[in-house]
């Protein structure tokens, strides 16, 4: 039997937004805290890190942003739900982000069906999300696409099928996304549990190994590089 990563990586590669920019359009951002261009400064708003990401594709000539698998970040510390009294700091992304203008397509990365949605509202969460369910050889597996907008949600019907590449939703702004600079996160979920809706997209250093092992890189089906 084939495990999920295999998987994925024999499938072909897919698009999860705008379908007329082409991968050599993508450009890799680093976020983590070895960069040392982040040291100086503060995204404690959204305007400063919207400024940031614009200036960085105008650079590089490029018309997204992408990155973030297993990258540990400073970004999250001005928001309680990734640290306070009762949990152990959690800084470690484990989707993928894909950094381009609100109202952007959003497309369904497979076949699958509307497993839950969920507006997670808060500075530093999701804001509106949408995850999909989908089987391929015998093997269950969710995806996850958070920080869109409000209208993504509305008239939703949990078991809705979608085809791969189909317009599920589009991008939010900061007033809706968690306060962050416009960009879907996606992310490949093993074993959802209970989650409905929203699953952690952000761990502890302590529990890197299991989130490694339930959510694969994205990568591995997107084959941006």
């Amino acid at each position: 039997m084939k495990t999920l990563h295999s998987i994925l990586k024999s499938l072909p590669s897919t698009k999860v937004i705008n379908p007329d920019v082409d991968f050599s359009n993508y450009i890799p951002l680093d976020l983590s805290v070895n960069n040392p261009e982040l040291f100086e400064r503060n995204f404690e708003n959204a305007q400063d890190f919207e400024i940031f990401i614009s200036d960085f594709l105008n650079k590089n000539d490029g018309k997204v942003a992408y990155g973030g698998y297993i990258e540990t970040r400073n970004i999250y510390k001005r928001s309680i739900i990734f640290k306070n009294d009762t949990i152990p700091e959690r800084n470690i992304h484990i989707g993928i982000d894909l950094w381009i203008n609100a109202g952007t397509s959003v497309l369904a990365a497979l076949d699958g069906k509307l497993h839950s949605f969920k507006n997670n509202e808060g500075t530093g969460d999701y804001g509106p999300t949408i995850i999909l369910e989908h089987e391929i050889e015998n093997e269950k597996f969710y995806t996850l696409y958070g920080h869109l907008s409000l209208e993504s949600i509305k008239n939703l019907n949990v078991g809705t099928f979608y085809k791969k590449g189909e317009k599920i939703a589009t991008i939010g702004n900061s007033e809706v996304n968690g306060d962050y600079a416009p960009h879907l996160h996606f992310q490949i979920i093993k074993n959802i549990e209970n989650y409905w809706g929203d699953y952690p997209g952000v761990c502890s250093k302590n529990d890197l190994n299991f989130y490694i092992e339930n959510c694969p890189d994205p990568n591995l089906l997107l084959k941006i590089i």
